[in-house]
This record gives structure tokens, C-alpha cells and sequence, in this order.
């Protein structure tokens, strides 16, 4: 190829020259615009569409940019895109024909971009799930073990310490699997249903099937399945309603954009575009709290986990349950990778088991420098067998699995009992519980209302009075909900009711409960007769009109008598056309107490555990109900936990004494743990709406209750599938019986790591001797094996809430193996006697040390699993345990007699005779029944007992105080002729509005004189409720810091006071200037200068409040 010379090198467009680059587009451009008018115009118009659809492509490859990556632990070198589930929908996927909907051949496509329209997968792969159980720092001591005894060619070793490896994680990932087979056969059976119309036909499939794109038929009294877009009505098969209402919105739409600022004054206009008719009410409490139904039109969005109240329509499934509003909530409040404590207290058992490892083999091998120890041989004395043996003996290889299949077994158990558990460790948090914050409604009453005897009014006929309720009822029977269903189950008791139904009524309206009204009402017909009947609470019914002044009088008791008695009352009243409101009377209903909840709370007060009342209901009904759940009645309205004016400490004494909480609120729920955990307890939540997950995962366990939102069993650590806290008491039971398990095993896998480690370093220091790598390797199977059987054990539970207490476990186990070492030490000292100590005719060293080492060993677990708590009974081992440990030691016991893997030995093959074996088994029993007498005496020490024990209920007056006034503060901008000004106002004080003060004076002073007595109500109750508390210290405001607790949170109400005070002094002085006020901010809130003491210069001066008082930092205009 010749060369061309720069100078003489032509520039041409391919060549990347910018000039050339730039005309050739510039002709492209004009010859693209050349030719007839109308062909330019509509390549043009063909040019933009394809930059609009290029531009929507665009907006869909955003989702990439949000897309997270990660190294995965088997993948380290490369980053791995982790799917977000959110990602974009294609707009055409979302036109489907509502007569056809999706054919079969779309689902797959579909499911492969959005995934199964659930919160949370499933699916796992087994695969990489049981390589997860060869990852941890334990087991990483243990792989380097086999690469040791590969390095020393000792392949017997090497093949049993990988069949202990594969055989820990085979038996974990098994148990574990089948724990999960079986919450995720529970789950199934509490699958949301969806009807769809596919292939040309509606049926019904699991929610979790839908797919984007998906027409969904939306009907009273079903939960939306997933987000869905309102289509059209139902009977508007074809469309061509919802079309003519979408273009008339869309014009309006538009109309109403070009005439904002050209009609002002037409009213028209201030209606907005023109959506056409309702044609849905959804229920949409769960996610925004609002309690009235929420009228929805057609291009809506109806929101997953909502329910319809009214009408039946189209919807189109526009995204996946993780991408839905739902979904987005219960990702902000889950969190997979948390490392919950459990893995947090095995990691720190681990690692100083690692560090205690480290030690030892320094230790021999320094003694083994001096004693001039070669690094590799011979075979079983060198440097690198004593580094092998205290690899395989220090680090508990089982640890892991064990606790593992513990929690898996006890999972599985409450599984079987309705409690699904979310995730494992939710059990350790589950032991430790010891406030349970609990639902009134189908936790502790049976949520099954009552009708007990109605009061009906005078003159009017019992069977009218039950027509008209039950006219004035929901008459969808497949969605009734529990008020309607009770009044029309009451038809049973008024047989003549039944007979004035079949009359041939005619509902020509229906208006379901209304929050703002409080009612029900509906108008019907009959014979040409037109009735307009209504149900609702007793006041709103009596606001409909006049009534006769002794039926309303005698009404009002009536109502007042059902309050007292904790009855929910509903009043009934009738209108026929020309005539006026009649009131018929008031049914009376109740949701009666658990036959078993009584006695529950019972057992939970002797369980440790605090029940505390959350409930909706009025505080007459909440206290009624504890009455007769013999619960005390340290009851209180929610307003109380926030609109009090009590002091930080005050109010958390409060809500620790309360037991309970009337007209709640789910940011009420979330305060109550918040304040409870702030004190040092364990606190167990109850809740079911999607509201209701963020105090479910601030609690130490969320506990979903049956019948629950998506969202709260996401955010939650138990599903309880059963009605009742009997449920939840037996789990909290089972659970504290699977921490003992793990606990147990804890302590006696430590005292055995100590027990050969210590046993072994000095032996090889003093005597230069160990035991056989071979026979070592058999102790730690043996000592995993057997115990794997204690998940199957018959544990107690304790009868005080339980705690790890680590420095407790250590110094229990640390003793336990240091009495096993000196046990081990005792039988090696016998053999140097004459006569041969414990040998009877014949025995090899290695054979009797390795026995006595198995037997000791494997006994211990019997001493380890009795109660440590005061007050628990102990329980017979089961049958697995005692099975497993018994096979563990015959087998260890044909190891001796025949002098397996002995190694070579001087006489009879190591073999060891039997009478030599029954004197070890007679030797290691005694050893073992010394360490149960001391493990009792451990036991038995209070300061012992008291060691690493959590401090509950701790109090810190100032610091709680001080937040608690933080957090009513809030930093005030104003601004007026003189500049601008920040300040400090209480969170209380509403807005920095100017209250009027003279002109207004008494309306004022009225309104903060209520104020002052509405706070000292509050005090009143707090103090009550202190006062009740079996353990009262008699600590209140009295008894800490009087300038922040005596006006905490009452800076306006205290200043207000004030200004009272000097009212007659302002009237003098009223002539006077007014001063600037230089105290430093925020001091106005704690403290009131004392009057006497105050400068005569200023006590004519107007006392502002936090409205009126411009302190603060002053800032130049």
C-alpha cells in the first residue's frame, strides 16, 4: 500500500474531519425537505413519530441507570447485575382487549420482564444454598485443616474432615429446606385469588400468577390483587362507554388548561375536567389511613391490597406487586441483608474461638522450638500435626449447623401450629420478648360480633325496628363486613322481620358507611311507597331531626349505659316521603372475649411477659374488655401519647405502667415500641395493615396477625395463620425452648474446644506426647454427631424472658472444660503406676485416652441442657438425644477394644480388654457427675446468675427529658419591618400566626385555662397509671430535673399562665415600651423567671408567648 504524504492527503468525510462531517449533513438535510409540499409535510410528521417512539425507548432504558450491582461471594472478580423488579412497562402491553384479555403465549414473555406479581420471591437455588454452608470463619479453620493434612499426605484425615464438612452442610441445608417446604406449603393455602379474563373467559388464578397487562374483573367485596387501571364498567363489555368518557376528560382536560387565566369568573371551570361517574369506592384505609371509601373513575389506578366497597369493573394489571405502591412502602421497611443478633453473638463466639486456636498453637509451637521439633516430621510429632489437631479441636465445625438445624426443626414445629416464621432468627428475638403490645379485635376478643337484646323506642314494632336496620344494610352476602353481617344474621331471632322482607322491597340507593356522617343509609321502596332508611352511631342518627324530647332523652341512657358496659350501639331510623324522621332505636353489639384469653394472659404474666392493649375502639370498650380479661384498667386515649404535655420521662413511665391504649392510630403503635425499646425492652407488635409495617419492623419482632396485608407479613418476623393470643403465647413458649436447645449446645461445645486444647498444649509441652490426628478427627465427628439429635430434644422453657448472658457462658464452660481436662489428666497419671492404674490386663494409651475423652465428652450434653433459670423444671432428655449419644459411645468403645486407627503399638495390637473399658465408662461417669455438681453450684450464684443480664426498664430523666423537648421544638422563621428573625416555638404551639391578646383576652384566657385543665387530666392519669405499678419507686416529675420536667413540653401554656398573672400590672404600664428580650434561645421553654426576683425595669413589660415573641437570632433585611 503506498504511503500518501500529509500535505497532499485529502480530507473526506470518512476520514472523521468535524467540517466536512457537519456540510455533508447539512446537504443530507436539505435533499431530505425537497420534493412536493404535502410528501415533505408528512415525512416530517413520519420523522417526529419516530423520535417520539425513540425518545419512549429512551425513558425505558433509564431503568438500567438505576440498576444495582454486586460481587456475589462464589463470583468475587466480576460485578453481577442484581434485577430490581421495577422495571418499565411497554404502554402497548397495557391495551389489551377486555373482551379477550392475554392469551396464553403472552404470560411467559410478560412474567420474564416483571416476574411473579408477589413481594417477595420465593425461589432459591438449592445449589448455591448448600454451598453457603462451606462459607463462615469456623468452617474456613476447617478447609484449612484438609489443605494441611493434604500438605502432610495424611489422606485418611484429609477424606474424613471433607465427609465432616459435606456431612454438616448436608444435614443443615436438609433441615432448613424442609422447614421452608412447609411455611411455603402455609403460605400457599393463604394465597390472594384474582378473577381474569384470559383467552376469551374469566377464571380464577392465585394473584401471584398476574401478569402486567392482565384485564382483572374489580368487584364488591374483593381484595385488589395487584395495581391495577380502571378500564371501564363491567357491563361495558365493548368499550365504547369508557372510550366516550375518556375523550370527554381528555377535552375538558385540555379545555380547562387553555381557560385558567381567560375564565376566572366562570364557575364552570372550578369543577375541574370531566371524569364521568364513580364507577368503583376502594377502601384504601390500609395504605393512606383514611377511613372513608374513596371514589374511583375510570383511568384510575386502583391500589394492590385495597378493598372494593362498591361497583364491578375492568382493570388493567399496569405493574407487578414489588413495583406497586404497596411494594415501594414494604421495600423502604425490609431490609435482607440485616445481620440479626444470633449470627452476631455465633460470629463473637467464633472469633474468640479462632484467637483462642491462634494461642495454643503458638504456645506449642514455641515448646516445640526449644524442644527442637521439626516442622514435618515424623508423622505424628512435627509442628504441623500440632497446628492440624488444634485446627480440628479448637473451632467447633458443628457450631453452625447445629443452631442452624435447631432453628429449622423449631421453625417447622410452630409452622405446624400456624406461626410462620419469616426468617430464623426471629425466634432468639421471640424468647427474649417481655412487652407484648397486642390487638384487641381477633387477637383478644373473637372478633365474632354479638347482637344482644336491642332497646327499641316506644310504640314502635320490634320486627319494623329489625326491617329497617337490615334495609339499611349491605346486601352483597360475599362481602359483608362484620356490623352488616351481625345485623343480618339477627333476621334468625324475628321471624316476622323475614316475613315483612319478602314484601317485595326494592333498594333504589345504596350509600355505604360514611365517616364525616357516621351512617348507612338507603332508599328503598315498596308498593309505591318510598322509605329512606338509616343505621349509624346513636348522635348521628339524632342530628337527622327533632326527635320527641323523651324518647331522645330516654335514647341518650340508653346509648351511655352500652358505652359503660363496653356495648357498641347503632341507632335505627326510618323516613317515608311526606312525613318526618322516626326513631325506631338502637341495636346493641359486642365483640366478645376469647373463651382461652383470659387464661392466656394469665400464663403470659407468668411467662414474664406484659400484655399491652392497642385498640381502635373507645376507651369505654377497651376498658370493659379488660375487665373481663382481668387485665387492669390503666387504660388511656391515644391523644395522650402525643398531644400530652408531659415530660420526656413522665411519658415514658407512662406508657410503661399503662396497660393500654383506646382510639389507636398505627403512628401511635410505632411511638409506643419506640419508647418501650428506648427503656430496655424487648417488645413484641401485632398489627395487619400496610400502615402498620413500619412499627412492625421497629419492633424487636413484628408479629403479623391472621388475616394480614402483603405488605405487613413482609415487614413482619411471624405470620400467625390462627386467630388469638394463645397462638402467640405457645409460640413465644416454643421459642424460648429452641434457644435453651442452642444455648445448651453453646456452652458444651465451648467447654469441649477448652477441655482438648488445653489438655493437649500441656501434654505436648510436658510430656512431648498427643493424641493420634486420626483418633482426634473421630472425637469431632463424634461430638457433632450425637448433638445434632439435641434439635429433637424435650427442652423446658423458662419462666422469665431469656438473654444470652455471654460472660455467663463463658465462665460455665471455660470451668466445665478445665475440670474435663484435669478429669483427662487424672486417668493419664494412673498409667504410670506400677500395677497400671486403670488398666486391668491390657491397653493401649491412645485407645484409653481417646475413650475416656468421647465418654466425658458426650455426657456433658445431659448437664448442659438442664434449666438455668430459677423457677424452670427440667424435662426428661428425648429418646433421639439419648439414642444418638449412647450409639456414639458404643462406637467409641469398639474403637478401644480393637484398637482402631491406635496407630502402631508395643503390645496386643492397642487393643484394650473389656473390664478396662468398663472401668473407664465407671471413671468418666464420676467425672461427669462432679461437673453436673458444680455446673448446679454455678448455677446457684446470684452474682453469677445476674452477669451479662440486660437492664430493663432503665430510667435516664435528663436525657429523656431533653429529647423529648427537642423533638417539640421546632425553629420558627418571621419577618416584619425591622428584619428577619428564627426562633424557637414548641411543637404544640401551631402556627407563628400572631394571636390577638387584648381584643381577644377572654376568648384566651378561656382557651388556655381548658388547655391547663386538659394537661393536668394528663398528669393526673400519668400519675394514676404510676401509682398502680406493682414495683413503684415512687418516681414522677418529683424526682428529676424540676426546670425541664415541670414545664416540658408547656412552654405556651406556662408563659399563657404568666400573662395572667401580670394582666393587671400590663394595664398600668400599657404605656410603656416594650424591650428586647436577650435571653439565649430555647430558654423561655424550661424555666419562668420567679416574679419577685424579676427587674422592676421590666416587670411592666408584656410577657409574649411563643407566637407573639420574636427571641432569637435576628437577622438583617
Amino acid at each position: 500500500m503506498a504511503l500518501t504524504h500529509r500535505k497532499n492527503h485529502k480530507k473526506d468525510p470518512e476520514s472523521g474531519d468535524a467540517d466536512a462531517e457537519a456540510k455533508r449533513n447539512e446537504e443530507e438535510e436539505k435533499k431530505k425537505y425537497e420534493g412536493e409540499e404535502y410528501d415533505v409535510l408528512l415525512r416530517y410528521v413520519e420523522e417526529q413519530k419516530q423520535k417520539l417512539k425513540n425518545k419512549k425507548d429512551d425513558d425505558g432504558d433509564k431503568d438500567e441507570e438505576n440498576v444495582k450491582y454486586t460481587r456475589k461471594w462464589y463470583t468475587p472478580w466480576k460485578k453481577t447485575k442484581v434485577e430490581s423488579g421495577n422495571k418499565k412497562v411497554p404502554s402497548e402491553w397495557l391495551e389489551t382487549d377486555r373482551q379477550k384479555g392475554l392469551s396464553s403465549s403472552d404470560i411467559d414473555e410478560r412474567r420474564k420482564h416483571s416476574g411473579f406479581n408477589e413481594l417477595e420471591s420465593p425461589s432459591e437455588n438449592q445449589f448455591i444454598k448448600f454451598i453457603s454452608y462451606f462459607r463462615g470463619p469456623i468452617l474456613y479453620v476447617m478447609e484449612l485443616a484438609v489443605l494441611l493434612a493434604a500438605g502432610l499426605r495424611d489422606w485418611i484425615d484429609f477424606g474424613v474432615i471433607i465427609g465432616i464438612l459435606f456431612l454438616n452442610a448436608a444435614v443443615g441445608w436438609y433441615q432448613e429446606k424442609q422447614a421452608g417446604d412447609i411455611v411455603a406449603q402455609l403460605k400457599a393455602g393463604i394465597a390472594m385469588k384474582a378473577t381474569v379474563v384470559r383467552d376469551g373467559k374469566e377464571q380464577e388464578i392465585e394473584a401471584r400468577e398476574l401478569v402486567p397487562g392482565d384485564i382483572v374483573v374489580l368487584e364488591e367485596g374483593v381484595t385488589i390483587a395487584a395495581d391495577a387501571k380502571i378500564v371501564g364498567d363491567y357491563d361495558d363489555k365493548d368499550g365504547a362507554k369508557s372510550k366516550e368518557i375518556l375523550d370527554r376528560h381528555e377535552k375538558t382536560k385540555k379545555k380547562g388548561n387553555n381557560s385558567d387565566s381567560d375564565n376566572e369568573e366562570d364557575e364552570n371551570d372550578d369543577d375541574g375536567p370531566d371524569k364521568g361517574p364513580s364507577v368503583m369506592s376502594v377502601d384504601q384505609s390500609a395504605i393512606t389511613g383514611e377511613s372513608l371509601a374513596v371514589d374511583k373513575f375510570i383511568g384510575d389506578v386502583a391500589y394492590y391490597t385495597c378493598g372494593v366497597k362498591r361497583g364491578k369493573c375492568y382493570g388493567v394489571v399496569t405493574v407487578s406487586a414489588k413495583g406497586s405502591f404497596v411494594g415501594r412502602t414494604a421495600a423502604l421497611v425490609s431490609n435482607s441483608n440485616e445481620v440479626g443478633h444470633f449470627q452476631i453473638v455465633l460470629g463473637g463466639i467464633g472469633t474468640t474461638l479462632l484467637v483462642m486456636v491462634i494461642a495454643f498453637i503458638f504456645a506449642v509451637w514455641i515448646g516445640g522450638f526449644f524442644r527442637g521439633t521439626k516442622i514435618a516430621s515424623p508423622d505424628q510429632n512435627n509442628l504441623l500435626v500440632y497446628a492440624l489437631i488444634f485446627l480440628i479441636v479448637g473451632v467447633p465445625v458443628g457450631l453452625p449447623v447445629v443452631t442452624t438445624t435447631t432453628l429449622a426443626v423449631g421453625a417447622a414445629y410452630l409452622a405446624r401450629r400456624k406461626a410462620i416464621v419469616q426468617k430464623l432468627t426471629a425466634i432468639e428475638s421471640l424468647a427474649g420478648v417481655d412487652i407484648l403490645c397486642s390487638d384487641k379485635t381477633g387477637t383478644l376478643t373473637a372478633n365474632k360480633l354479638s347482637l344482644n337484646e336491642p332497646y327499641i323506642a316506644p310504640n314502635v314494632d320490634p320486627n319494623w325496628f329489625m326491617t329497617a336496620a337490615v334495609l339499611a344494610s349491605s346486601h352483597n352476602v360475599r362481602g359483608l363486613d362484620p356490623i352488616d353481617k351481625v345485623t343480618i344474621v339477627g333476621l334468625k331471632d324475628f321471624p316476622k322481620a323475614q316475613e315483612m322482607l319478602k314484601q317485595g322491597w326494592k333498594t333504589n340507593k345504596f350509600t355505604p358507611f360514611d365517616p364525616v356522617s357516621k351512617r348507612i343509609t338507603a332508599e328503598v321502596e315498596k308498593d309505591g311507597k318510598h322509605f329512606t332508611c338509616a343505621k349509624g352511631a346513636p348522635n348521628a342518627i339524632l342530628k337527622l331531626a327533632k326527635f320527641d324530647p323523651a324518647t331522645v332523652a330516654d335514647y341518650r341512657n340508653q346509648a351511655q349505659g352500652f358505652a359503660t358496659r363496653g356495648f357498641r350501639s347503632l341507632g335505627v331510623a326510618v323516613k317515608e316521603d311526606g312525613k318526618e324522621w322516626e326513631l325506631l332505636g338502637m341495636l346493641c353489639m359486642f365483640d366478645p372475649p376469647r373463651a382461652d384469653t383470659a387464661k392466656t394472659i394469665g400464663e403470659a404474666h407468668d411467662l414474664g411477659i406484659s400484655v399491652k392493649m392497642l385498640t381502635g375502639d373507645a376507651v369505654a370498650i377497651a376498658k370493659e374488655t379488660c375487665k373481663q380479661l382481668g387485665l387492669k384498667t390503666n387504660v388511656y386515649d391515644s391523644e395522650k401519647l402525643i398531644g400530652g404535655g408531659m415530660s420526656g420521662s413522665d411519658i415514658r413511665d407512662f406508657v410503661e405502667a399503662a396497660d393500654g391504649f383506646a382510639e389507636v392510630f398505627p403512628e401511635h403503635k410505632y411511638q409506643v415500641v419506640n419508647l418501650l425499646q428506648e427503656r430496655g425492652h424487648l417488645t413484641a407488635m401485632t398489627g395487619d395493615g400496610v400502615n402498620d409495617a413500619p412499627s412492625l419492623k421497629k419492633a424487636d419482632c413484628g408479629i403479623a396477625v391472621e388475616g394480614a396485608s402483603d405488605a405487613a407479613r413482609t415487614a413482619a418476623d411471624v405470620v400467625f395463620l390462627d386467630e388469638g393470643l394463645s397462638t402467640i403465647i405457645t409460640a413465644i413458649k416454643v421459642a424460648r425452648q429452641i434457644f435453651h436447645r442452642m444455648k445448651a449446645y453453646i456452652i458444651y461445645r465451648i467447654a469441649l474446644c477448652v477441655h482438648l486444647q488445653v489438655y493437649l498444649m500441656l501434654s505436648i509441652l510436658i510430656k512431648n506426647e498427643t493424641i493420634r490426628v486420626d483418633l482426634i478427627v473421630f472425637l469431632a465427628i463424634f461430638a457433632d454427631v450425637a448433638t445434632i439429635a439435641i434439635a429433637y430434644d424435650r427442652a423446658p422453657y423458662a419462666r422469665q424472658p431469656v438473654e444470652w448472658q455471654l460472660p455467663k457462658v463463658w465462665i460455665i464452660s471455660t470451668i466445665m472444660g478445665l475440670l474435663l481436662a484435669a478429669g483427662t489428666w487424672i486417668i493419664r497419671g494412673t498409667l504410670y503406676l506400677e500395677n497400671g492404674g486403670i488398666i486391668q490386663n491390657f491397653g493401649s494409651v491412645q485407645e484409653i485416652l481417646f475413650l475416656e475423652v468421647a465418654l466425658t465428652e458426650s455426657w456433658v450434653i445431659f448437664i448442659t441442657r438442664l434449666a438455668q433459670e430459677k423457677g424452670t423444671p427440667n424435662v426428661f432428655p428425648s429418646f433421639q438425644l439419648i439414642a444418638a449419644v449412647f450409639a456414639v459411645d458404643i462406637l467409641a468403645s469398639f474403637f478401644a477394644a480393637y484398637g482402631w486407627i491406635s496407630g502402631p503399638a508395643i503390645e496386643h495390637g492397642g487393643w484394650v480388654d473389656i473390664v478396662t473399658i468398663i472401668k473407664i465408662w465407671g471413671y468418666s461417669f464420676g467425672v461427669t457427675v462432679v461437673i453436673l455438681l458444680v455446673y448446679l453450684v454455678l448455677n446457684k450464684v446470684t452474682w453469677l446468675d445476674n452477669i451479662g443480664r440486660v437492664t430493663r426498664s432503665k430510667r435516664n430523666e435528663k436525657l429523656e427529658n431533653f429529647l423529648t423537648d427537642l423533638q417539640r421544638l421546632t425553629i420558627v422563621h418571621e419577618s416584619d419591618h425591622n428584619g428577619s428573625y428564627f426562633r424557637f416555638a414548641s411543637g404544640g404551639s401551631g402556627s407563628a400566626t400572631p394571636k390577638n391578646s387584648s381584643s381577644d383576652g377572654n376568648k384566651g384566657d378561656g382557651k388556655d385555662k381548658k388547655g391547663q385543665a386538659k394537661d393536668a387530666k394528663t398528669k393526673k392519669d400519668a400519675q394514676d397509671a404510676k401509682s398502680s405499678k406493682p414495683d413503684d419507686k415512687g418516681k414522677g416529675v418529683e424526682g428529676g430535673d424540676k426546670t425541664l420536667s415541670d414545664h416540658a413540653g408547656k412552654g405556651d401554656q406556662a408563659i399563657q399562665q404568666k400573662k395572667e398573672d401580670d394582666q393587671p400590672k400590663r394595664d398600668m404600664s400599657s404605656k410603656g415600651k416594650p424591650q428586647v428580650d436577650t435571653k439565649p434561645v430555647g430558654q423561655g421553654h424550661n424555666s419562668l423567671p420567679d416574679e419577685k426576683t424579676q427587674p422592676t425595669a421590666t416587670q411592666g413589660q408584656s410577657q409574649k408567648t411563643d407566637e407573639e415573641s420574636s427571641e432569637g437570632t435576628h437577622v438583617e433585611p
